[in-house]
């Protein structure tokens, strides 16, 4: 036995590697580098973190600190520039929370969850953790610790250069088979790099590009647009912070549904009410110098800088417009609560440092797109705004916008994922100021009107772009404060406002009487404007502070306070249920102010060669002046149609002095007067008729070979078919029909039957007794399409089905009997009945 276990012990010793052999051997470890050794060739940036970059290899490494382990910090992020087909210079990202942590050899940076509270004395505080996801991000081996242990090396490199705290790469689109479609590619190692680094006391900030290579997006070219060089490789530069959270006496206020503000969504989670919730709204933190005056100074004004790229006759009414709101200010109590400096052109300071608010204006590779958007961010924890841009694009004033822009004003395929309050208002302001423009031109209403009207509308879009940055969202019921009388009288709309609020996308205020023009924008805070600062900024004795805003918000049910945001508007098909809560109308008359600017655009398109043509120059302005013009007549259409079904809503609290029902259908008359007005001018034989001498003329300029695969003649009726489509999407929007069905429940009477009905008589009835024009044709075979399409599809209920139904069989009756004076007609009659008959013989 003992000759065996010799044998298999000189067996081991054979067979085991001599390092195994010798323990002091296995023992021994490199020597270990100290953060000193590692950054003796570093250039040091101190602040709030301490980083350092090797001046040789580039590479950046950042301290924590024990005291900075546990504490949480506010990641903020913004393109500070990219290719305009995926992201707008100056986009904000969102404001992320989080933590560091040490586990064993390697430092943790943890997303914490903000959206859920619990009050600490609550038992079920206990299970605050349990289903929220707190993802680590970041986990990376520690490069080297102090002797005492209580300083760390890391590699910024893992967070700041791939995409852990800021997705940039877009989700991929499924449903998008198109095989020139820009794609991002892959992050390259190689070439994504840090620009600039600088740490200050509260804050410490990282610039990097972000390279993407994609080696098969070249094989389209040269299809793309003018703002990418090579599609293969794209380049994001992006804007990182990490900053201190806030410690100061800000005390948060609370979100309501009756007043618009951005803030932070948070559930009260041992709340037991049916309104569990603790969202607050985003605002700055102003505080008076002399707290007991009813008026008094902030302690720190909000400061604007206005960029030294922003031209120089812009400068005063953009100044004028920001300034205008200190007259909203001072209803909360403060006064010169919003300060205005212009950059001199020697600053030391770029408007990229987040210290600076800055109006900053840009030009654009191409067309309109973007136009402008005020972007802010803040402590998501307290709600504290804690900085903001305004970023305008020089697009908005040129005419060199495209058919496309005009139709669907904003036709942008880049993303809007990373910047959730992206505002749409200065691109759509560019066709609508130019529409304006236009009229006043054609209407030979002088220079002086156009002046004005330039001065005004750059005005109105600083006062809304900077209403978003002190934390207001749209509101799209704004422009029903005043009557059709009321909205020209100039004096007294310079003073109290045109529109309840500049948040809303008020068009053009163009008077049919030249004598009685008044403002053509707005140019003051409105009333709502000035409710609004006034709940979100006045300052209480926190005891009273509950009460006081109470009795703010009671009146909320006073017309002129009238409230809608992007929730409830109705610009897209489906989309809404309050005709108020729209875009581009005016008024509270909203469809005879729409019916003026019919008869504005007419007169306009007559002798428009004469008015806008200009010797040795191509028809490309005269082009988009006609572009401009039936633009604007599809918007007021578009406004028109969301009246037939539409339900007003009141979001008044029970009890509320002046309040209403929540929903309340409008009223039948209102509902018939604009279903007669789109059958007049969306539908009729005559509607939407333009001189014939323009289309001869509506030539885009040739550039390069822009027309390749394509023809340049103008798609006449193809246009007009879209806009009158647009109505049709909505008007036969199997959400419109069944609001229709449900709203007789609780006051409705334009029942749907009567509805089709009137529909149907406004497509077919003017020419059933004679020719039908090619524009009609189009119409007509379009609405019985989608009348089959109605009776066939699952989206729609039964009652909508047999309504469709009804409607099929007396067109099949009316068309049939019509004697037809012409071939044309005849073979159009045909054609539907053949489509009504195959619809019945298939069911």
């Amino acid at each position: 036995m003992i000759k065996k276990i010799a044998i298999a012990m000189l067996w081991v010793g054979l067979f085991t590697p001599a390092h195994s052999q010798d323990k002091d051997k296995e023992d021994e470890k490199p020597d270990e580098k100290t953060i000193e050794d590692i950054t003796k060739n570093c250039k040091v940036y101190d602040g709030l973190f301490k980083v350092y970059q090797d001046t040789i290899k580039g590479s950046v490494y950042m301290e924590v600190r024990q005291d900075q382990i546990g504490p949480e910090y506010i990641h903020f992020s913004q393109i500070m520039d990219a290719p305009l087909d995926f992201y707008e210079r100056g986009s904000y990202g969102y404001e992320k929370v989080f933590t560091i942590s040490k586990s064993y050899e390697r430092i943790e940076i943890t997303l914490e969850n903000i959206t859920a509270y619990f009050d600490p004395n609550d038992p079920l505080s206990r299970a605050k953790d349990a289903n929220l996801n707190r993802p680590i991000i970041y986990s990376e081996k520690i490069e080297a610790s102090s002797k005492d242990g209580k300083t760390h090396l890391i590699k910024a490199e893992p967070l700041f250069l791939k995409e852990a705290f800021v997705q940039i790469t877009p989700r991929p689109d499924p449903g998008n088979k198109d095989p020139n479609a820009l794609k991002f590619g892959s992050l390259s190692d190689s070439k994504t790099k840090f620009l600039q680094i600088k740490s200050f006391e509260e804050n410490t900030d990282f610039r990097v590009e972000m390279i993407y290579e994609n080696s098969t997006a070249g094989m389209f070219w040269p299809v793309w647009d003018d703002d990418l060089t090579d599609p293969r490789f794209l380049s994001i530069k992006v804007y990182n912070t990490i900053i201190k959270m806030p410690d100061n006496d800000y005390r948060p206020r609370f979100d309501d549904p009756r007043v618009g503000y951005f803030g932070q969504r948070v559930t009260d989670m041992v709340d037991r009410s049916a309104t569990p919730f603790r969202d607050m709204i985003s605002r700055w933190h102003l505080v008076k110098k002399d707290p007991n005056a009813e008026l008094s100074e902030p302690v720190e004004p909000i400061v604007w800088w206005i960029e030294n790229t922003t031209p120089e006759d812009f400068r005063e009414p953009i100044k004028q417009g920001i300034l205008r709101w200190n007259r909203a200010f001072e209803q909360a109590g403060f006064k010169n609560a919003m300060v205005v400096k212009i950059q001199p052109d020697d600053a030391e300071w770029d408007a990229d440092d987040i210290r600076y608010n800055v109006i900053r204006w840009v030009s654009l590779p191409r067309g309109l797109y973007g136009g402008a958007f005020g972007p802010s961010f803040f402590n998501p924890r307290t709600g504290q705004m804690l900085g903001a841009d305004v970023i305008m694009y020089y697009g908005f004033i040129r005419a060199e916008i495209t058919e496309s822009d005009i139709y669907t004003r904003t036709t942008s395929t880049r993303p809007e994922r990373f910047n959730a309050k992206h505002c749409a208002f200065a691109s759509e302001l560019a066709v609508n100021f130019n529409a304006g423009r236009t009229m006043i031109r054609a209407l030979g209403r002088g220079e002086a009107e156009e002046k004005e009207l330039i001065n005004q509308s750059l005005m109105m879009l600083s006062l809304h772009e900077v209403g978003h940055t002190l934390g207001l969202n749209h509101n799209f019921k704004a422009s029903h404060f005043l009557d059709n009388e009321k909205v020209h009288d100039k004096e007294f709309t310079s003073t109290y406002g045109m529109t309840g609020s500049v948040m809303d996308y008020s068009g053009v205020n163009l008077a049919l009487d030249a004598e009685k023009q008044g403002l053509y924008y707005e140019v003051t805070p409105g009333p709502y404007d000035k409710w609004a600062i006034e709940y979100g900024y006045k300052v209480f004795d926190p005891k009273e502070e509950d009460a006081g805003l109470n009795e703010i918000l009671s009146r909320s049910s006073q017309p002129e306070l009238l409230f809608g945001n992007d929730a409830d508007d109705m610009r897209s098909p489906g989309r809404g249920i309050d005709p108020r809560a729209q875009t581009w109308d005016q008024t509270n008359q909203p469809i005879e102010y729409a019916i003026d600017r019919f008869k504005l655009i007419d007169q306009s398109l007559k002798g428009l060669m004469d008015k806008v043509a200009k010797e040795n120059t191509s028809y490309q302005y005269f082009n988009n002046c006609y572009y401009f013009l039936t633009g604007d007549w599809w918007q007021g259409l578009t406004a028109i149609s969301r009246y037939p079904g539409g339900v007003y809503v009141d979001r008044s609290f029970i009890g509320q002095e002046g309040a209403t029902q929540p929903f309340t259908p409008v009223p039948y008359a209102m509902q018939k007067q604009a279903m007669n007005a789109i059958n007049t001018y969306g539908f009729s034989p005559n509607a939407m008729q333009t001189p014939s001498e323009v289309y001869s003329y509506l030539q885009n300029q040739r550039r390069g070979f822009d027309f390749w695969g394509q023809t340049e003649d103008p798609k006449i009726h193809d246009r007009i078919l879209a806009f009158q489509q647009n109505i049709l999407n909505h008007m036969m929007h199997e959400r419109t029909w069944q609001r229709i069905i449900d709203s007789e429940m609780y006051g409705n009477t334009y029942r749907l039957a009567e509805y089709a009905t009137d529909l149907t008589n406004g497509v077919f009835k003017d020419d059933i007794a004679g020719s039908v024009n090619y524009r009609r044709q189009n119409l007509q075979t379009e609405y019985v399409n989608r009348l089959v399409g109605v009776m066939k599809a699952d989206d729609y209920n039964h009652v909508s089905k047999a309504e469709a139904f009804r409607q099929l069989k007396s067109i099949n009756k009316m068309v049939s009997k019509a004697k037809s004076p012409d071939s044309a007609t005849e073979g159009h009659r045909q054609y539907l009945t053949y489509l009504i008959e195959q619809a019945m013989d298939e069911d």
